[in-house]
Protein backbone atom coordinates (compact mmCIF):
# COMPACT_ATOMS: atom_id res chain seq x y z
CA UNK A 1 0.00 0.00 0.00
CA UNK A 2 1.48 3.47 -0.97
CA UNK A 3 0.93 5.94 1.74
CA UNK A 4 1.99 9.69 0.87
CA UNK A 5 3.69 10.41 4.37
CA UNK A 6 4.49 14.21 3.56
CA UNK A 7 1.42 15.57 5.41
CA UNK A 8 2.92 14.58 8.63
CA UNK A 9 5.65 16.84 8.95
CA UNK A 10 5.14 20.18 9.43
CA UNK A 11 7.06 22.57 6.86
CA UNK A 12 8.63 24.69 9.49
CA UNK A 13 9.87 22.08 11.30
CA UNK A 14 11.38 20.34 7.69
CA UNK A 15 12.56 24.04 6.82
CA UNK A 16 14.47 24.01 10.11
CA UNK A 17 15.89 20.80 9.89
CA UNK A 18 17.41 21.95 6.26
CA UNK A 19 18.52 24.97 7.81
CA UNK A 20 20.46 23.21 10.43
CA UNK A 21 21.84 20.40 8.74
CA UNK A 22 22.69 22.37 4.90
CA UNK A 23 22.98 25.95 6.47
CA UNK A 24 24.98 25.44 10.21
CA UNK A 25 25.75 28.85 10.38
CA UNK A 26 22.74 30.37 9.02
CA UNK A 27 21.33 31.14 5.68
CA UNK A 28 23.09 33.60 3.42
CA UNK A 29 23.29 35.11 0.48
CA UNK A 30 26.08 32.28 -1.70
CA UNK A 31 27.39 35.03 -3.41
CA UNK A 32 28.50 38.04 -0.73
CA UNK A 33 27.55 35.70 2.10
CA UNK A 34 25.08 38.67 3.55
CA UNK A 35 22.62 37.07 6.19
CA UNK A 36 19.04 36.59 5.08
CA UNK A 37 18.65 39.38 7.64
CA UNK A 38 19.87 41.93 4.78
CA UNK A 39 17.70 40.42 1.78
CA UNK A 40 14.06 41.01 0.87
CA UNK A 41 11.95 38.75 0.34
CA UNK A 42 11.02 37.72 -3.47
CA UNK A 43 8.69 35.70 -4.01
CA UNK A 44 7.67 32.19 -2.74
CA UNK A 45 7.78 28.89 -5.35
CA UNK A 46 4.54 27.89 -6.70
CA UNK A 47 5.49 24.42 -6.12
CA UNK A 48 7.80 24.19 -3.43
CA UNK A 49 6.73 26.64 -1.33
CA UNK A 50 10.30 27.84 -0.62
CA UNK A 51 10.84 31.36 0.06
CA UNK A 52 13.42 33.31 -2.26
CA UNK A 53 15.29 36.09 -1.07
CA UNK A 54 17.12 38.69 -3.36
CA UNK A 55 20.06 40.31 -1.49
CA UNK A 56 20.52 43.68 -0.96
CA UNK A 57 24.41 43.62 -1.37
CA UNK A 58 24.56 41.79 -4.46
CA UNK A 59 20.68 41.60 -5.66
CA UNK A 60 21.64 37.68 -6.38
CA UNK A 61 18.32 35.34 -5.77
CA UNK A 62 18.52 32.55 -3.27
CA UNK A 63 16.24 29.96 -1.10
CA UNK A 64 16.84 27.19 1.41
CA UNK A 65 18.13 25.17 -1.36
CA UNK A 66 20.86 27.01 -3.47
CA UNK A 67 24.33 25.53 -3.56
CA UNK A 68 22.60 22.04 -2.09
CA UNK A 69 22.19 18.75 -3.68
CA UNK A 70 18.76 19.92 -3.56
CA UNK A 71 19.16 22.71 -5.96
CA UNK A 72 16.48 23.22 -8.76
CA UNK A 73 14.42 20.01 -7.75
CA UNK A 74 11.60 21.81 -6.66
CA UNK A 75 10.84 19.60 -3.67
CA UNK A 76 8.76 20.92 -0.86
CA UNK A 77 10.88 20.84 2.43
CA UNK A 78 9.46 17.66 4.08
CA UNK A 79 10.04 16.02 0.71
CA UNK A 80 13.31 16.68 1.47
CA UNK A 81 13.43 15.53 4.15
CA UNK A 82 11.72 12.50 3.81
CA UNK A 83 13.68 11.79 0.53
CA UNK A 84 17.06 11.97 2.43
CA UNK A 85 15.61 9.81 5.60
CA UNK A 86 14.30 7.02 3.13
CA UNK A 87 17.63 6.99 1.22
CA UNK A 88 19.68 6.54 4.40
CA UNK A 89 17.38 3.73 5.56
CA UNK A 90 18.27 2.08 2.10
CA UNK A 91 14.40 2.09 0.78
CA UNK A 92 14.35 1.73 -2.94
CA UNK A 93 13.60 4.54 -5.17
CA UNK A 94 10.71 2.86 -6.61
CA UNK A 95 9.16 2.77 -2.83
CA UNK A 96 10.56 6.50 -2.11
CA UNK A 97 9.12 8.03 -5.61
CA UNK A 98 5.52 6.38 -4.75
CA UNK A 99 5.08 7.64 -0.91
CA UNK A 100 6.56 11.05 -1.83
CA UNK A 101 4.74 11.69 -5.17
CA UNK A 102 7.87 12.09 -6.87
CA UNK A 103 8.99 11.04 -10.66
CA UNK A 104 11.27 8.06 -9.68
CA UNK A 105 13.70 9.53 -12.37
CA UNK A 106 13.95 12.54 -9.44
CA UNK A 107 14.67 10.26 -6.89
CA UNK A 108 17.15 7.84 -8.94
CA UNK A 109 18.82 11.16 -9.87
CA UNK A 110 19.06 12.73 -5.94
CA UNK A 111 20.04 9.17 -4.49
CA UNK A 112 23.20 9.26 -7.03
CA UNK A 113 24.22 12.40 -6.25
CA UNK A 114 23.43 12.12 -2.41
CA UNK A 115 25.95 9.01 -2.38
CA UNK A 116 28.55 10.51 -4.65
CA UNK A 117 28.79 13.00 -2.54
CA UNK A 118 28.69 10.60 0.07
CA UNK A 119 31.69 8.90 -0.73
CA UNK A 120 33.76 12.30 -2.03
CA UNK A 121 33.68 12.71 1.50
CA UNK A 122 34.28 9.20 3.13
CA UNK A 123 38.29 9.05 4.53
CA UNK A 124 40.80 7.56 2.47
CA UNK A 125 42.78 6.17 5.69
CA UNK A 126 42.21 2.55 6.89
CA UNK A 127 40.36 2.27 9.80
CA UNK A 128 43.01 2.09 12.55
CA UNK A 129 41.75 -0.97 14.40
CA UNK A 130 43.35 -4.37 13.61
CA UNK A 131 39.74 -5.73 13.44
CA UNK A 132 36.27 -4.95 12.45
CA UNK A 133 32.81 -6.32 12.95
CA UNK A 134 31.00 -7.11 9.45
CA UNK A 135 27.66 -8.45 11.46
CA UNK A 136 25.08 -6.85 8.87
CA UNK A 137 27.54 -6.81 5.64
CA UNK A 138 25.19 -9.24 4.19
CA UNK A 139 21.90 -8.99 5.74
CA UNK A 140 20.04 -9.03 2.39
CA UNK A 141 22.09 -11.07 1.18
CA UNK A 142 19.89 -13.99 -1.15
CA UNK A 143 16.61 -12.36 -0.41
CA UNK A 144 16.42 -11.62 -3.89
CA UNK A 145 16.54 -14.88 -4.80
CA UNK A 146 13.38 -17.30 -5.68
CA UNK A 147 12.51 -20.43 -3.52
CA UNK A 148 13.56 -23.63 -4.28
CA UNK A 149 10.26 -25.57 -5.55
CA UNK A 150 9.99 -29.15 -3.78
CA UNK A 151 8.54 -32.07 -5.79
CA UNK A 152 6.51 -34.18 -4.59
CA UNK A 153 8.57 -37.06 -4.99
CA UNK A 154 11.47 -37.63 -2.94
CA UNK A 155 14.86 -36.64 -3.92
CA UNK A 156 17.30 -39.64 -4.89
CA UNK A 157 19.83 -40.48 -2.21
CA UNK A 158 24.08 -39.78 -2.76
CA UNK A 159 24.32 -43.09 -4.51
CA UNK A 160 21.72 -43.32 -6.75
CA UNK A 161 22.81 -39.96 -7.78
CA UNK A 162 26.35 -41.24 -8.59
CA UNK A 163 24.76 -44.60 -10.41
CA UNK A 164 23.21 -42.47 -12.64
CA UNK A 165 25.85 -40.02 -13.50
CA UNK A 166 28.49 -42.57 -13.62
CA UNK A 167 30.64 -40.13 -11.20
CA UNK A 168 32.06 -43.07 -8.47
CA UNK A 169 33.03 -40.93 -4.47
CA UNK A 170 35.61 -41.65 -2.99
Amino acid sequence: MEFPITNLLSPEESEGWILEHFHPQGLKCPWCQASVERANLFRVTRKSQLQVYRCRECKHIYNLYTNTVLQQHHLTPQQAVLLLRGILKGETTNDLAAELELNYLTVLTLRREIQENAEHLQPETPVPDLEAESDELFQNAGEKRSKVRQSASPSPSASQQTARTGHVRE
